[in-house]
């Protein structure tokens, strides 16, 4: 049995749960045979998992809904998950101890070429994206402990022939719009190739969720590009059916109305980033005020 089921006993899970709950959310559902939410069993370890993270990680449950959004895409104990730009590991160190020692975590970065395009990207990043593979692993495995799935991880653009048809999910957490941005400049065909590399590692039947920053339909196509940091839903599902993914769900689980930024801002602007805020208190205030961003939630499937 999974070690933190063990630990799942009911009065524990209540009083493990954050302080400030998210308001209840109605899934838009939109083909009726979407895969069902994981056991109780499984929504128990995810419940656990959640309560020990760090504090700092906590303080963002109320904008990132962990534990719904994983449950949504069906993610459970021992699957193969492919997470897309894993970062400073924030769901990385959810999955590992989630996922349990049947599991595995791929982390998934953006090609070489495509991290040059960033004006940041100076020789030190360059050498330390060169090493990331290892460092990751090595990272990921200390994030696991000795009951956690394993790590694996590579490059958009070179994934290993071995990783075809063996994920059963593809988590993509606020990753797509960077190579939205650069692909819609003209600097390569990441977005479309992404697209592609899950295509391909997911099993035949295989669940591709995605989060990401919304941008309202009436905004121009200029601001929503992805230089703002914000996608139109409406032209990343095309994008994505284009790979012959089908929708098959959607929710308004990481929806939020207040952010409802001009053509002339940034998503970064928002906690935790606070770009170009500065350390104005007023400042910080209002953007505290509104949250992290509006995000779409949706579910596409690999058809069998």
């Amino acid at each position: 049995m999974h070690k933190y089921f063990m630990l799942a006993a009911a009065a524990i899970l209540a009083a493990c749960q954050p302080e400030s709950e998210p308001p209840a959310v109605e899934e838009s559902v939109a083909v009726v045979d979407a895969a069902p939410a994981p056991a109780a069993e499984a929504g128990a370890i995810l419940a656990v998992v959640l309560a020990t993270q760090a504090d700092d990680a906590k303080a963002r449950y109320r904008f990132r809904n962990p534990q719904a959004t994983i449950e949504f895409f069906g993610i459970e104990p021992g699957m193969t998950v492919l997470e897309g730009l894993p970062g400073g590991g924030w769901y990385t160190k959810i999955l590992l101890p989630y996922l349990g020692p049947d599991g595995v975590v791929i982390g998934a970065n953006y090609s070489l070429d495509m991290w040059q395009q960033f004006p940041f990207a100076n020789d030190a990043f360059m050498a330390r994206m060169q090493d990331w593979r290892a460092t990751f692993i090595a990272d990921a495995t200390g994030w696991g402990g000795a009951s956690g799935a394993k790590p694996e991880a590579f490059h958009f653009g070179s994934m290993p022939e071995s990783y075809a048809n063996s994920v059963d999910v593809a988590f993509f957490p606020r990753v797509l719009h960077n190579a939205a941005n650069y692909q819609n400049k003209g600097a390569g065909d990441y977005l479309t190739a992404m697209i592609a590399d899950v295509y391909t590692a997911l099993k035949p039947g295989g669940v591709f969720g995605v989060v990401q920053h919304e941008a309202r339909p009436e905004m121009s196509d200029a601001f929503a590009d992805g230089s703002h940091g914000y996608l139109k839903k409406a032209w990343l599902i095309e994008q994505i059916e284009a790979a012959g993914f089908e929708l098959v769900a959607e929710s308004n689980i990481n929806a939020n109305p207040k952010d409802q930024p001009s053509e002339e801002e940034i998503v970064w602007r928002l906690p935790p980033n606070y770009n170009g805020v500065g350390e104005d208190p007023e400042a910080r205030a209002a953007m505290d005020a509104i949250g992290e961003s509006n995000r779409m939630t949706l579910k596409f499937r690999k058809p069998s």
